[in-house]
């Protein structure tokens, strides 16, 4: 939603107040320090039943208030502001429509919904009641993206004939958990997890979907989920995508290869924002900013192992940007920055990949 600003239950000047359902990995790692982060906006409230997330939240945000659950939560809707949504995936369309139906201008993690359908039927509820109902792709904000698109913005690479992107991890003992259950009510397996990411990348740089085809298995002893993952994307702009997600990658390959007419682009390793988080870094001074020697290379001809090309400085990763983005769609009407048609998009391609892999077949979209 964009255009006129959103009214706040707090006193005018005041940060809008949040209201953050889960303090899981994506709560209490992602979105508590981010909001924390922002100016504009306050950690208020956070919903999780867990003792043990309850007293790490309380101890890392001091004077937050706790609620066990999310009706808890909303029966003080009229306290709050806005509702992020970070609790498992299969939680997030009734959530995110009671959030809704209350008033309430949301933030969902990805995915939004486990169906493109889903995701279009929030977006028009949003639209319906004029509230800001928005996506968590922080992968936007990655530092090898932000540097990729401005190679793309200058043509320093030509005209692209292929996108390469790969998030592969090397987890061959499973962990346990929903993200790794095989009952579809979950929305689990990695298509869905990290493909979130590498589609929604795709889509932003190269434009929608023509085609689609994937490959998918489920490799490691006992697993139930999908935990390695091809999915190749033929845009209608004629850019091919190939996107790889994986737990069982032994050797990791680079993070991007991008092959253009006049030159590529390849960048290893992962943003550093997410490790950073994980050890308890807050947004500061060099946040986001990675070493020169993990800086990618753009050149013709040769390979960037053996030196070919010219080293490319990283933009600094900027995660807090999405938060930014949020607090002034709300305080001041500008832009929704991640928006659930968008995501919606991007679902038709996780859904077309999931049957390309099950039907052994090349979807038209």
């Amino acid at each position: 939603m964009t255009g006129t600003p959103l009214g706040t239950s707090g006193t005018p000047g005041s940060p809008l107040r949040v209201g953050l359902v889960g303090y899981g990995l994506a709560g209490s790692v992602f979105h508590a320090p981010l909001i924390a982060a922002t100016e504009g906006l306050t950690l208020d409230t956070v919903v999780t039943s867990s003792p043990e997330r309850q007293q790490q939240a309380r101890a890392e945000f001091p004077g937050i208030r706790l609620a066990a659950t999310p009706d808890e939560l909303f029966e003080r809707a009229a306290e709050l502001d806005l509702i992020v949504v970070a609790s498992p995936n299969k939680t997030h369309v009734a959530l995110a429509t009671t959030a809704l139906e209350a008033g309430l201008p949301v933030v969902v993690d990805k995915p939004v919904a486990g169906t493109a359908a889903e995701a279009r039927e929030l977006a028009a509820l949003a639209e319906e009641r004029g509230l800001l109902l928005s996506v968590f792709q922080n992968r936007r904000w990655d530092n090898d993206f932000l540097t990729l698109r401005k190679l793309l913005t200058h043509g320093e690479l030509g005209d692209v004939y292929r996108f390469e992107s790969r998030f592969e991890r090397w987890r061959p003992q499973l962990k346990g958990g929903w993200r790794e259950s095989g009952d579809p009510a979950e929305i689990g397996g990695l298509l869905y997890d990290l493909g979130s990411h590498v589609v929604d990348q795709a889509l932003v740089l190269f434009g929608p979907a023509a085609t689609v085809y994937a490959e998918s298995d489920v490799r490691r002893p006992g697993a139930e989920a999908d935990d390695d993952t091809f999915i190749a994307i033929t845009h209608t702009s004629g850019v091919r995508s190939h996107l790889y997600v994986s737990a069982t990658t032994a050797q990791l390959g680079p993070r991007f290869r991008v092959l253009g007419s006049a030159a590529g682009y390849v960048k290893h390793g992962l943003d550093p924002q997410e490790a950073a988080l994980r050890e308890g870094h807050r947004p500061g001074p060099d946040w986001g900013v990675e070493p020169e020697s993990l800086w990618g290379r753009v050149g013709s001809g040769e390979s960037p192992v053996t030196g070919g090309g010219r080293p490319e400085p990283t933009l600094p990763g900027d995660y807090p940007a999405y938060y930014a983005a949020v607090a002034k769609a709300l305080l001041e009407g500008a832009p929704n920055p991640v928006t659930a048609v968008e995501a919606a998009a991007a679902l038709d391609v996780l859904e077309a990949a999931r049957r390309s892999a099950r039907e052994k077949v090349t979807v038209t979209l």
